[in-house]
């Protein structure tokens, strides 16, 4: 079946899956993944629980191996590295967790943590007091909270800290996973705004893990489907969500609530 897959040249691309395919044994868990995340863009990845979602964002960020398949990172296979480059592009590919609150150290300031990020030896605050300040002002938080510990913030805030550490480096990718479910509805709307604001100002390339599509359409310039460790359908939101074209992809959207009166305005 036809789907909304479309072909860029890849140097527009922060990141790029070709034929992607992880196993854990027997078990064939992505199958033959071909995506593209373009830098400066968020890409939304949905499909239900199992899909696939979270084992693709934690083999982007080198935390399972693929068996087969490439993955490009600015232009670079980052299946084939070793030793010291392969290090370094760990610093450029950041990964946001689901849970504000075990993603945090609770015994380090806020800018202990922010400092790490940018120099994981030495990690003084003091040194990099005018990145860090900068860092929290990005994400909407007052640059004296460098001085406090975890629990003295909310979910919310400790979530934005979290895309604060991640965005420090300007890193050629961001893995968002679920960033969002953990939080109460409220708090929710709170990191959807903080990141609709900061859509076309981060030249990162990030993508978006969610099972949530109302989020996705509101965060997110593209949107790719997952099924059962296989993508079958992506491109631009407005158009998978108003003309899905695989029934997988309609499945989804009518489940989301208030279909079919689902509004895309």
């Amino acid at each position: 079946m036809t789907t909304h897959i479309q072909s860029r040249p890849a140097v527009l691309y922060g990141a790029q899956v070709s034929n992607l395919n992880v196993r854990f044994g027997s078990a064939h868990v992505l199958k033959d993944v071909t995506l593209a995340v373009p830098a400066g863009t968020v890409v939304g990845l949905v499909g239900e629980s199992g899909s696939g979602k979270s084992t693709l964002g934690k083999t982007l960020v080198g935390i399972n191996k693929a068996s087969s398949g490439e993955v490009l990172i600015g232009g670079e296979d980052v299946t084939r590295l070793h030793g010291k480059r392969r290090r370094q592009m760990r610093r450029e590919v950041q990964y946001i967790p689901q849970d504000p609150y075990s993603s945090l150290s609770p015994r380090r300031t806020t800018g202990q943590t922010l400092a790490e990020a940018l120099d994981p030896h030495g990690a003084n605050p003091v040194q990099h007091r005018e990145a860090i300040a900068a860092a929290l002002e990005r994400v909407k938080l007052d640059p004296s909270a460098a001085e406090k510990y975890p629990h003295q913030f909310s979910g919310g805030q400790r979530q934005r800290i979290a895309i604060a550490r991640a965005l420090m480096l300007e890193p050629k990718l961001v893995i968002a996973d679920e960033i969002t479910s953990a939080l109460d509805v409220s708090v929710q709307a709170d990191i959807i705004r903080l990141l609709q604001g900061m859509r076309g100002t981060v030249d990162s390339a990030m993508l978006f893990i969610s099972h949530n599509l109302a989020v996705v359409q509101q965060v997110c310039d593209e949107v790719v489907v997952m099924f059962q460790g296989r993508i079958v359908e992506q491109g631009p939101i407005e158009s998978v969500y108003r003309d899905p074209q695989h029934d997988y992809t309609r499945k989804l959207l009518a489940s989301v609530p208030g279909s079919p009166g689902f509004s895309l305005d």
